[in-house]
């Protein structure tokens, strides 16, 4: 009965998600913020929604090696999804058609993604009022590189990009949910946040039910089942994005939520009134923060370096994030 719950749950975040993206769409293009700050902010946000309570709910029950699995496992999912579109979507080049402001977002997030490496390779982090100055550091730089990737965003605005289609390169140019209103759209975008954020708390009191049954473990079931579950928000969000071809807000999606989730981590420290979370964490998450930072540097690579005419030498760095996911995944569930 838990699996099919489970199944039901993960199949109403993915309809909440997939409307979170067309009002995501609409306030990106009927707003002065554009794709990038909507897709960095909003949309990333509320696409990691589940993450938020899902971790939360985690230490409140008494777990937080799913807690932290879940946010570190979501970062990495988030950046497989990436490569899974940019291969689906690769005539198109998704990674030349972006705003390069993004930089800002992969550089922040290898930061970030860096300092809870941190807390997990020294197991006696000191606290504060019983939150790790690990997490501290993490609240004060997501804030300051916040407001300079706002700055950043405002000043070398560019138009949306799109990615043409057969179907789109007919049809007049404009956005296909043009006749939303923006009061529709925040109204709507709002109630598809808080089913996102309500789903979470259910996947991970499932979660936590799955891995007692199936005796997999909380590392492996937080870093892989749940991860890739309350990630399934930010999956549909691209898809969807990129069907209505707004690459920035696709791209902000992904690069947000990795940035959004390691305040994640800070909230659930919080919580967590046993010291630092990190320290009460599996030694087997270092593997999943080292391979986010390297699949952080690859994304950008893929946005700095020249375009090519070679079809397989642009898909290098897409396919060795595939294969870097799979092998650490592989890595969590012998460990």
């Amino acid at each position: 009965m838990v699996y099919v719950l489970f199944i039901l749950v993960a199949a109403v975040t993915l309809y909440a998600a997939m409307k979170l993206s067309t009002f995501a769409d609409v306030l990106s293009t009927k707003t002065s913020m554009g794709g990038m700050l909507v897709g960095t902010i909003l949309l990333a946000g509320a696409t990691s929604l589940p993450e938020v309570t899902t971790s939360i709910s985690a230490v409140v029950i008494g777990n937080p090696d799913i807690a932290v699995g879940n946010v570190l496992g979501s970062n990495l999912f988030n950046l497989f999804v990436l490569a899974m579109f940019d291969l689906y979507f690769r005539s198109k080049r998704l990674y030349e058609q972006i705003d390069r402001t993004h930089l800002y977002s992969a550089i922040l997030a290898i930061i970030l993604t860096s300092l809870a490496l941190s807390g997990l390779l020294y197991s006696e982090t000191p606290a504060i009022l019983g939150v790790g100055i690990d997490m501290i550091a993490i609240l004060i730089i997501y804030i300051i590189g916040l407001v300079y990737m706002n700055k950043k965003s405002s000043s070398s605005m560019q138009p949306v990009q799109e990615v043409p289609t057969e179907k789109t390169s007919k049809k007049k140019p404009g956005n296909p949910h043009s006749d939303i209103s923006l009061k529709r759209a925040i109204i709507g975008f709002s109630i598809a946040a808080v089913v996102i954020m309500g789903a979470g708390t259910a996947l991970s009191i499932l979660g936590d039910q799955i891995a007692v049954l199936t005796g997999l473990g909380s590392s492996f079931i937080g870093s892989f089942l749940i991860a890739a579950t309350t990630s399934l928000p930010e999956a549909v969000s691209v898809y969807v994005a990129l069907r209505l071809r707004n690459v920035n807000l696709a791209f902000g999606s992904i690069l947000g939520s990795n940035i959004f989730n390691m305040l994640i981590l800070v909230m659930s420290d919080f919580v967590y009134r046993e010291g630092s979370i990190l320290n009460a964490a599996a030694e087997s998450h270092i593997v999943t923060g080292v391979s986010i930072t390297f699949l952080s540097l690859l994304v950008i690579y893929g946005i700095r370096r020249k375009p090519t005419t070679k079809l397989g030498t642009y898909l290098i760095p897409s396919v060795l994030t595939i294969i870097v996911y799979f092998v650490t995944t592989y890595l969590l569930f012998i460990s």
